[in-house]
């Protein structure tokens, strides 16, 4: 070995011999540093001690409707398809389409020249029939003819009086009038068609009042009767519900053999015109009121098992209660049993709710 290599060895056993001595000294000081700058870990909090936060409803007296909710659908008071009774040439239309008419209007006419000059023919002979029915009942109060010259006189001019009552209700027939005050719709012809009873002319249609038709089964069916209200809603050209009032005035007399449901019909006076048949809508029928009822909401009850339970808030923590059920409305069951007035039913998170479970209210009504 050259005398540099031994040097190299020597300072490296130094090293060795200076790092063992040094270690535990930089070693106590890292460590002291490290404790002194360590955050302390926090104790974990148990979510056991929170109490729910929970909404709530004090129980009062309240009156309570029985209802039920139908379909049905608007139907016009009345409506007719008009036409002629007798056959000719239209010469004539008198109205304008998508108008009101008056009872008795003239719509149309078809020709009736043919039956003037007959009834002309007829009413121009009158005055010599009078004539000679007054010169023989002159003449047989002066015993001058017998009973039968004055009696064959008296029938020639009943018969002509006849002819002309026919004559006149057929030109009758060649008018076509409405029956009844209501809308005129869109017509079918023009003047100088040829038209027959066959023939729809035009169809008129009355709203005023408006009749709303529906069905209930047939447990509801006595619950519907003449008089009994009803509620009907339909929505506006913006889509905005309305409720309507009318009154059943009809009921079929028996039930659909196929459906097992009674057909009823009510009015609503619609003066305004704003409902137009055929449309459907929904109709309440209101079975009965019960005054002083406990209600609470559907969404607190927690049926299981057969029984109905619902939580109430005591002193800060939920109670179970078994209730009996009674009618139902849109939101609210009727508690028959197992409440009293004052007590606080929880409405919300009733499904994380146990027996002895700590709650606070974060909303009361």
């Amino acid at each position: 070995m050259t005398q540099k290599a031994k040097w190299a060895v020597i300072a490296i056993i130094a090293l060795l011999i200076a790092g063992m001595v040094a270690y535990p000294k930089l070693k106590d000081k890292f460590t002291d540093a490290g404790e002194e700058t360590a955050a302390p870990v926090p104790a974990a909090v148990s979510p056991r001690n929170q109490p729910l936060n929970i909404n709530a409803e004090i129980l009062k007296p309240q009156t309570l409707t029985d209802k039920t909710l139908r379909i049905g659908s608007t139907i016009p008071d009345e409506e007719v398809d008009l036409s002629f009774e007798s056959s000719g040439k239209i010469i004539a239309i008198y109205f304008t389409e998508g108008t009101h008419v008056k009872e008795g209007d003239l719509l149309a006419k078809i020709n009736d020249k043919p039956l003037q000059a007959q009834l002309k023919n007829l009413e121009a002979g009158l005055p010599l029939a009078r004539d000679r029915v007054y010169r023989q009942h002159a003449l047989l109060e002066k015993d001058a003819v017998s009973q039968e010259a004055y009696e064959q006189v008296t029938t020639e001019y009943e018969k002509l009086m006849a002819d002309i009552e026919l004559v006149k209700s057929h030109i009758t027939q060649t008018e076509l009038r409405a029956p009844f005050d209501g809308i005129i719709g869109l017509r079918s012809v023009s003047e100088g068609a040829y038209a027959t009873p066959a023939t729809m002319i035009v169809r008129l249609t009355k709203i005023t009042p408006l009749k709303i038709e529906f069905s209930v089964p047939e447990r509801y069916v006595p619950d519907v009767r003449n008089g009994t209200n009803i509620i009907f809603s339909l929505d506006d050209p913006s889509g905005m519900l309305h409720d309507y009032k009318a009154q059943v005035y009809a009921v079929e007399s028996k039930l659909d053999p196929v459906t097992h449901s009674l057909k009823a019909r009510a009015r609503y006076p619609n003066e305004r015109e704003e409902i137009q048949p055929g449309r459907f809508l929904s109709i309440e029928i209101t079975k009965r009121e019960i005054e002083g009822a406990l209600a609470v909401p559907s969404e607190s009850i927690i049926p299981e098992m057969g029984k109905n339970t619902v939580f109430l808030y005591k002193g800060g923590i939920a109670m179970p209660a078994e209730i009996i059920t009674g009618i139902r409305s849109e939101s609210h069951v009727q508690a028959l049993e197992g409440l009293h007035p004052g007590d606080t039913v929880i409405t919300t998170g009733v499904m994380q709710l146990r027996t002895g479970m700590k709650v606070s209210i974060d909303n009361l009504n």
